[in-house]
């Protein structure tokens, strides 16, 4: 049965709390170890379970996998055979999308079943097909698979993308590594991750340049080799956990921590009233006086990230004034107000894009759905701070983006508990 979470609200949050790995990052970086026939070792690798799924297939495709501790993995790829791909897998999570690229530079002809993720609107893979495409390739949507076919000889080309996707890119990144001659992948992504892979790449022996930035170049491979990385911190972890002592009022430091991941994130936090200090690698959470409105306009890195758009409306839910929320990524992204509603706060969903947000407003603890990975977070940070008990379903989905959330939030000294559904 699904699990939910109960919470006793009302405790301030104090101690430490170590970052783990980057979940987004772990995926890309996992599947470009099926661009070399190679050993690969990567190590700071998250125990969450679209992380875990993703080695799963990769290893049921026939690819030599080791694990050498908890979070460092060892994989040979030499031996694939995508017939393998184990399809109930594949579908549970969208980053089994990332396995699109190396498996279209290493076979002719293959197919994958559709990707699962999050229900946080229509996610359709078009960007990724034209990108494959402009690279050569042919594709069929048979309904339940994708089947794709390509020439025997990949030749680099200009590729455009549609948005600023970030599994796109990466797809590109890696279909590009191993094509003749040179690749120019304009309107990228420059999201952490993708600078992450863009790092591996190169320690395996690619000529890349550009990552980071929206335009990414690279020089085609005849043959990569094996290296060894470790998982950058997961900047969106960091960023819940920040919220998360300020809204109950805490203090703590938080370990393992990029800022320059989060620089757009941290001012706004800063705009907002929210009393911290970066200190090298981590940041050091003081106790806010109180919380101001603001403004928060989603936008692509270095702008402020989606996946830390609804724990921040629980933040704004207890500032003075009104708030705007513009998210124009997904049409589902505001599932976690409509459960905030119900504990009491004041929000006008305006379109199905922006919302206003009237603060602060004391809330209740009560059930709300957590729908999705960032939703139930929201839904967590604010059932910490709420009068009461807050009943957290869909765990499961938050266990698909934070490794261990209930346990790193117990030794802050929260009451929360994992149960399972009657």
């Amino acid at each position: 049965m699904p699990d939910k979470f109960l919470i006793k609200g009302g405790k301030a949050l104090k101690g430490e709390v170590l970052i783990s790995g980057s979940k987004n990052a772990a995926g890309s970086l996992l599947a470009a170890t099926l661009l070399t026939e190679k050993e690969c070792e990567i190590s700071n690798i998250p125990g969450i379970s679209d992380v875990l799924n993703l080695v799963e297939i990769i290893k049921t495709m026939g690819a030599e996998v080791k694990w050498l501790s908890e979070k460092r993995v060892r994989i040979k790829a030499k031996d694939l055979n995508p017939e393998k791909i184990p399809a109930e897998l594949f579908e549970k999570a969208r980053m089994s999308v990332l396995l699109l690229g190396p498996l279209f530079s290493r076979f002719t002809s293959f197919k994958i079943p559709h990707p699962g993720g999050d229900k946080i609107g229509l996610r359709p893979i078009t960007t990724h097909l034209e990108g494959l495409v402009g690279l050569g390739a042919k594709v069929e949507n048979s309904g339940q698979f994708y089947r794709f076919e390509r020439p025997k000889t990949l030749k680099g080309t200009k590729i455009v993308l549609r948005e600023f996707s970030v599994t796109a890119t990466e797809n590109v990144m890696m279909a590009a590594a191993l094509a003749h001659g040179q690749s120019k992948i304009e309107i990228a992504a420059a999201e952490p991750h993708v600078q992450a892979l863009g790092v591996f790449l190169k320690k395996m022996g690619l000529k890349i340049e550009g990552e980071g930035t929206h335009t990414i170049q690279i020089e085609g491979a005849k043959k990569l080799g094996g290296t060894r990385h470790i998982v950058p911190p997961d900047y969106i972890e960091a960023g819940t956990f920040l919220i998360a002592l300020a809204l109950t009022g805490g203090q703590g430091k938080i370990r393992n921590v990029d800022p320059d991941h989060l620089t757009f994130f941290l001012e706004k936090m800063k705009e907002i009233g929210v009393n911290f200090k970066i200190q090298g690698k981590n940041i050091w959470v003081e106790k806010s006086k109180k919380f101001q409105a603001a403004r928060i306009q989603v936008l692509p890195h270095p702008g402020f990230p989606t996946d830390l758009q609804p724990q921040a409306c629980a933040l704004l839910a207890q500032a003075e004034g009104k708030s705007l929320v513009h998210d124009p990524l997904y049409e589902n992204r505001f599932s976690h107000l409509h459960e905030l509603r119900k504990m009491g706060a004041d929000i006008e969903i305006t379109d199905p894009h922006r919302a206003l947000i009237f603060g602060p407003t004391r809330l209740l603890g009560t059930r709300v759905d957590g729908t999705d990975i960032r939703c139930g977070a929201a839904l967590i940070l604010a059932g910490l701070m709420a009068r009461g008990q807050t009943i957290v379903t869909g765990a499961n989905q938050v266990d698909r983006g934070y490794e261990n959330i209930e346990e790193k939030l117990k030794l802050l000294g929260a009451e929360i508990e994992r149960v399972s559904e009657n």
